[in-house]
């Protein structure tokens, strides 16, 4: 084949594998879905790369280190993924990338008897290059449509893979048909065992960053419920002590009423006015917790001068948890007031809650305005507010509470209305 068209079929050999190894990378590591221009300046570079690459003839070690490199500066600069992560998978995923096609072209050469298949100078070879890169193609395809697409899933096939390569590799050193160097071979073994542990490393280390972001958000919601607790028996305290004095002050004004001083009688009403008037707005669930929430979201709502709706059906004696059910009314609430706050117009500014009991299941459905599109990232929403500390955590604090309960946590936004439905299943218990 010419110079010419081998330079041009690495040219977008090369683009398509680093390409799909920009969005293996950002699709793992979880830092949203990469975008067109991030996918318009990794194929510009790649294009270089494989250029001078192939003019100078250098070995596929430098291929390795250079298309590494460039993958893991666009994941870290374009996509702001961990640096140390995006080496790390840069580097296995272009050592697994070339053992595919050491492994596709040996085994054409072995079944159709030709060792053209090793000279990807040749028709035969290009045929094997592109029968790994037109899958690759299809990966990267599937992968952009597909962002939800389950990790599990993957990692499972993956690591089937690198076992299967290691199967391929072994059996390869047993056929007579090719002079493939038993060095070579022996490296390919090595490496293919290398592979399956980076693959166990890679998913002890992703198994590590979630049972630290599930610590994170049992700490959060212990930190809601305290606070929430506090303000809780304070609220409490302040009712009980309205009712247990209710005998005296009856006894006060009738005194007063007796003696005409209906001027100091008037006065007296005023100082009790304020917590009766608190309490008579109040909405009662029979949950302490969720009474809490809901009356002291609405003081908030009020102080920014958001409408508050609330529509309230809940069970009494089940086990649903208080921690869980503060961390969910908690958070949406809180997301909620926050997005309608930010409503240039007060006439619409909204808060709609919605608790309704469908035989065994209880759904929450939580509704505001807002001003600001929320941001999507990898399937989840984004915080929009920018100070560091447990921001950015409520929604997932909020479906890992649901999960408890075999629920689910669904968001939607339709011009200015944005909806988030909450469904957990609960059981009756017995009042001790």
């Amino acid at each position: 084949m010419t110079v010419l068209l081998v330079l041009c079929s690495d040219i977008a050999a090369g683009s398509i594998r680093m390409i799909f190894g920009l969005l293996l990378v950002v699709w793992f590591l979880a830092t949203g879905k990469t975008d067109r221009k991030c996918i318009s300046i990794a194929f510009a570079g790649s294009a270089v790369i494989s250029a001078i690459l192939s003019a100078t003839g250098l070995p596929d070690f430098y291929r390795i280190i250079s298309e590494t490199a460039w993958i893991s500066v666009c994941a870290v600069r374009l996509q702001k993924a961990d640096t140390r992560m995006s080496l790390f998978m840069g580097f296995f995923y272009e050592i697994a990338v070339s053992f595919l096609q050491f492994l596709i072209t040996s085994w054409m050469g072995v079944l159709f008897c030709s060792p053209a298949f090793l000279d990807y100078h040749t028709g035969y070879g290009q045929i094997t290059v592109w029968a790994l890169h037109i899958a690759l193609a299809a990966a990267v395809w599937y992968l952009w449509k597909h962002p939800e697409e389950e990790k599990n899933s993957v990692f499972h096939t993956v690591s089937a893979m690198s076992a299967a390569g290691f199967i391929a590799v072994i059996t390869l050193s047993q056929q007579a048909v090719l002079p493939i160097s038993d060095d070579l071979l022996d490296m390919w073994t090595i490496l293919s065992v290398v592979l399956m542990m980076s693959v166990l490393i890679f998913n002890m280390n992703r198994q590590y960053e979630i049972e630290k972001e599930l610590v994170r958000l049992k700490s959060q919601q212990a930190e809601l419920l305290e606070r929430d607790y506090i303000a809780l028996n304070q609220a409490y305290t302040v009712n009980a002590r309205l009712f247990h004095d209710f005998h005296n002050h009856i006894c006060a004004l009738r005194r007063l009423l007796l003696s005409e001083k209906s001027k100091e009688a008037l006065q007296y009403l005023d100082q009790l006015q304020t917590p009766v008037q608190e309490l008579t707005g109040a909405i009662w669930t029979g949950d302490e917790t969720v009474d809490y929430l809901i009356n002291s979201k609405a003081r908030t709502a009020g102080d920014s001068e958001i409408s508050y709706q609330v529509q309230v059906e809940f069970p009494r004696h089940t086990n649903l948890r208080s921690a869980d059910l503060c961390a969910i009314l908690g958070n949406l609430l809180d997301n909620a007031l926050e997005a309608a706050r930010q409503v240039q117009e007060k006439d619409k500014r909204f808060v709609r809650l919605t608790i309704r009991r469908i035989h065994q299941m209880i759904i929450i459905k939580v509704e505001n305005s807002f001003a600001v599109l929320p941001v999507s990232e990898d399937g989840a929403l984004k915080t929009s507010k920018e100070e560091n500390g447990l921001h950015g955590w409520g929604i997932k604090s909020v479906r890992t509470a649901a999960e408890k309960y075999d629920g689910t946590v669904q968001t939607s936004y339709a011009e200015n209305l944005f909806r988030a439905v909450v469904t957990l299943s609960y059981q009756s218990i017995t009042d001790t």
